[in-house]
């Protein structure tokens, strides 16, 4: 099932569709939407915090627009392809790192820059295993007629979870949720690890 940020996106981006905006213009204005919210993070102040998830949230959403404007405007290239990975790779390393220098003054002390960093370093690292998967799934769609997608259910995706840090920060959770996210960061670059070995496996099985 096709997740529902997606199917609003395309409804969204419709104007932008006769104007000159290209898809690679929204990826970097995206990317710099959230490296904005990111840094806001890392200041530590609670008002700061409040308004820098809000716009790590915006972020996100908007990163569905490039897509669906190249499809709507038929610009897809492989470039796009690869500056919307490298984008959404460094904004969720950004977010991680700046979570860990702004709770560095808290109860985690420098294990905050320390996590930070773990998160930061497992979200650079699943954009190439994500990259792998991809080409993957691409090889196994063309010999078989299968593929492997990424965890989702009912129209929501794994990384939907990220939409969450808005209102978990404004009523004051924010870092117990920093822990379990990037926690949960490393855990997902093991995942899709596995799932590139899967799939590498049944791709070679198959040829």
């Amino acid at each position: 099932m096709e997740p529902w940020d997606q199917r609003i996106a395309r409804i969204l981006v419709k104007p932008l569709v006769h104007t000159p905006v290209t898809p690679n213009q929204l990826t970097l204005f995206t990317l710099a939407v959230a490296l904005s919210g990111a840094a806001l993070l890392a200041t530590g102040d609670p008002g700061d915090a409040n308004w820098g998830a809000g716009l790590f949230v915006l972020a996100r959403f908007l990163d569905h627009f490039d897509g669906e404007l190249a499809r709507q405007k038929d610009m897809k290239s492989r470039f796009g392809y690869y500056l919307d990975y490298v984008s959404g790779g460094f904004s969720y390393g950004a977010l991680f790192l700046c979570l860990g220098i702004g709770f560095r003054n808290g109860h985690m002390g420098d294990w905050a820059i320390a996590l930070g960093a773990v998160g930061a370093a497992s979200a650079l690292l699943s954009l190439f295993t994500n990259l792998g998967i991809d080409k993957a799934d691409e090889d196994i769609d063309s010999e078989s007629g299968e593929a492997v997608g990424y965890p989702g259910f009912a129209g929501f995706e794994l990384e939907d979870g990220i939409y969450l840090i808005a209102p978990i920060t404004w009523l004051g959770w924010l870092e117990p949720f920093f822990i379990a996210a990037a926690s949960g960061a490393g855990i997902y670059f093991l995942w899709t690890c596995w799932t590139l070995f899967r799939l590498r496996r049944k791709t070679a099985a198959n040829g």
